[in-house]
């Protein structure tokens, strides 16, 4: 017998990502007015992106751009237009409840108001307390126990459980955000501008805590956030996004070094750093991103593009193209070339 036609000796034994999508899409409806034509908002536009168990994945892009509708649209809180997300494998849009309520059990959000986020009606305790109930995630005599313990894990007091979201700074705020989302003991959080809203120092305090959190607990977390800097150091990979694609994905540090997408190359170099010999880059991000609701023929970039073709003008996106496990839409990068942006050229 071939040992080729056996196909059973070779059996795919290679593991699902934790959170999968596909060809996701987000619309959203923009009145006319009067006697005109309703229009919708590209809010995503065909996005295919994966996060694996225990990985972290910075997803970037400036305001508008998509983020924070697509990392709500992977758990399912807005309702895609098109496309497929998958959890640990399992289909999840137009799947039955169960497997929606699977995904839910298991996966959490931090949103970017640690204020607005949490009810100023509540003690800290009586938020985190309701989440371990509705979730029946341990006895209701070993609540109290447990709220003290995931308060503790995020660097506040067992005496923070009386206090009320108005009693607290910011930083207080998203710590006990980030433990009430940790209650359901989650696989994945979704972490949407989690530090915009806080002062510098009390960003690094979070940063690190999100950090110490992956490394003990196992988990993945997809970090939306328009703040590069902080991406470069917290992430294993990153989705770079602009109207709605994503238009560059891969490790960090190759994304980083070596940007293959005009787009990403200028968001790298307006990375501010503390460094008064390097010189401010030559040619900055310029203008405005167009309309969502009357997106550009071809590359969305393109009226924003120093180095835009005719090719770029018209036609369909540019296609995803791969280098290894670097991904990027671009008609510019000629194949096997090392370095077509020299922008970040010393970076």
């Amino acid at each position: 017998m071939n040992p080729l036609s056996d196909r059973t000796a070779a059996p795919d034994v290679r593991p699902y990502p934790l959170l999968e999508a596909e060809d996701l899409s987000v619309t959203f409806p923009v009145s006319g007015g009067l006697g005109r034509k309703k229009r919708v908002v590209q809010a995503v536009n065909g996005v295919s992106m994966y996060i694996n168990a225990g990985e972290t994945l910075g997803l970037v892009g400036e305001s508008g751009s998509g983020k924070s509708t697509l990392g709500r649209a992977m758990l399912q809180l807005e309702n895609p237009s098109a496309g497929r997300v998958r959890f640990n494998g399992q289909l999840i849009t137009g799947g039955v409840k169960p497997d929606i309520a699977r995904l839910r059990q298991q996966t959490a959000m931090i949103f970017q108001d640690p204020f607005s986020s949490l009810n100023p009606r509540q003690t800290l305790g009586e938020s985190i307390g309701e989440v371990l109930r509705v979730h029946q995630k341990v006895a209701k005599a070993a609540i109290p126990a447990r709220i003290n313990e995931l308060l503790t894990l995020v660097g506040l007091s067992a005496e923070h459980a009386s206090r009320r979201p108005q009693a607290l700074s910011g930083g207080q705020c998203q710590r006990a955000g980030i433990a009430r989302a940790l209650a359901i003991e989650p696989r994945l959080i979704v972490a949407d501008e989690c530090v915009a809203a806080l002062d510098v120092s009390i960003q690094a305090q979070i940063i690190n805590l999100l950090m110490d959190l992956r490394e003990s607990m196992g988990l993945a977390i997809l970090f939306i956030a328009h703040d590069l800097a902080i991406v470069r150091r917290l992430c294993d990979r990153v989705a770079v996004m602009y109207l709605g694609r994503i238009v560059e994905s891969g490790p960090t540090q190759t994304v980083f070094n070596t940007p293959r997408h005009p787009y990403t190359a200028a968001l790298v170099a307006a990375i501010p750093e503390i460094d008064p010999d390097r010189p401010l880059p030559e040619n900055p991000l310029q203008g405005e991103p167009p309309s969502p609701v009357s997106l550009p023929a071809g590359c969305a970039f393109h009226p924003r593009c120093a180095r835009a073709l005719p090719a770029c003008r018209q036609g369909a996106a540019p296609e995803t193209r791969h280098i290894a496990d670097h991904a990027f839409a671009c008609v510019l990068d000629v194949p096997g070339s090392e370095r077509i942006f020299p922008m970040t050229e010393g970076m």
